[in-house]
């Protein structure tokens, strides 16, 4: 391949690679304005069932060389991944689409201290001092308008982003999926967390059912863009990506996601941080920057599975 043409696979990457991250930064808003807390439940169940028929009949040939052990591993972390997405989703419904992009964010500070804690190993000073950045970050985001209580919303996101960091360390760790595909282990991880919201419904909020038959024309555009973009077009991306690129440049521009997510926020929703509000945004996203980039410095995991390919991190 010349070098021209190695550019210009290298520019179509990292471009298709932003648009996921501004379509992961935008399910925040899309996610808010169908939402409420009696739907949460409900909407989860249609965006899933829209999306996994389409997943299925792409990893299908995948699904059939599947182990008892590799279903065993997806099942456990379909129901961690069940817990994100009520968690996010919950927290997304109770506070604004920029606190929430940004918070969850502070998940690439949470696992490298998460891991140098299971390693017994010390974190760099630059690290632990940009995971400072990032805490303060969060405490001034949520206080923008003045010094109250961080509202429940901020709370579920702050769960949400250490469940990711959960997430993130049991697939690095368990052994009954290090060989599993990705296509497949996701489809199981996706069921696992149907079964779940299905077990939930009827005891829940609004019947499934009966959100969809109440459904205007633009809620239900908005949910098939996230179960299209933001988890069939966003998962398929990034897999692509990574098999072609290096995981810490993934990982870099995935990680522009809260800033899309402060972008979208403020432009479309009207969200207002107040000037302690946007200063917790500025220091959220130095802090997440250089953290990660500390943490690559000193040499620590990438989060990349035993083929070298890189966790697959689930938006809202």
């Amino acid at each position: 391949m010349s070098a021209q043409l190695s550019s210009r696979r290298a520019w179509l990457i990292d471009a298709l690679l932003l648009v996921v991250a501004i379509v992961w930064g935008s399910s925040y808003l899309a996610t808010k304005e169908i939402t409420s807390g009696a739907t949460v439940i409900a909407l989860l169940l249609l965006r899933f069932l829209i999306a996994i028929p389409v997943l299925g009949i792409a990893v299908r040939r995948k699904l059939r060389r599947l182990t008892l052990r590799e279903l065993g591993g997806g099942t456990v972390l379909g129901l961690i991944l069940a817990a994100i997405f009520l968690l996010e989703t919950y927290g997304v419904v109770h506070t604004s689409a920029t606190n929430a992009g940004l918070i969850i964010s502070l998940t690439i500070i949470f696992t490298p201290l998460a891991e140098s804690c299971l390693n017994r190993t010390l974190p760099s000073r630059a690290f632990l001092i940009a995971a400072a950045l990032s805490l303060l970050g969060v405490a001034l985001l949520s206080q923008g308008a003045g010094f109250t209580a961080p509202s429940l919303g901020d709370l579920l996101m702050l769960l949400a982003a250490l469940a990711r960091t959960a997430n993130v360390l049991v697939i690095h760790r368990l052994p009954a999926v290090r060989e599993t595909d990705d296509g497949a282990l996701t489809f199981m991880q996706l069921t696992t967390a149907v079964v779940v919201f299905a077990l939930l419904s009827p005891f829940v909020g609004t019947p499934p059912w009966q959100l969809a038959t109440t459904l205007t024309g633009g809620q239900w555009l908005n949910v098939l863009y996230l179960s299209l973009a933001c988890t069939l077009f966003a998962f398929f991306i990034q897999l692509w990506a990574v098999r072609q690129t290096s995981p810490s440049r993934v990982s870099l521009l995935l990680g522009t996601e809260p800033l899309w997510a402060a972008v979208v926020g403020i432009a479309l929703a009207g969200d207002q941080l107040g000037g302690l509000g946007y200063v917790g945004a500025v220091l959220i996203l130095v802090g997440t920057f250089f953290g990660r980039r500390a943490a690559e410095h000193k040499g620590a995991p990438d989060h990349s599975n035993s083929h070298g390919k890189e966790l697959i991190k689930e938006p809202v």
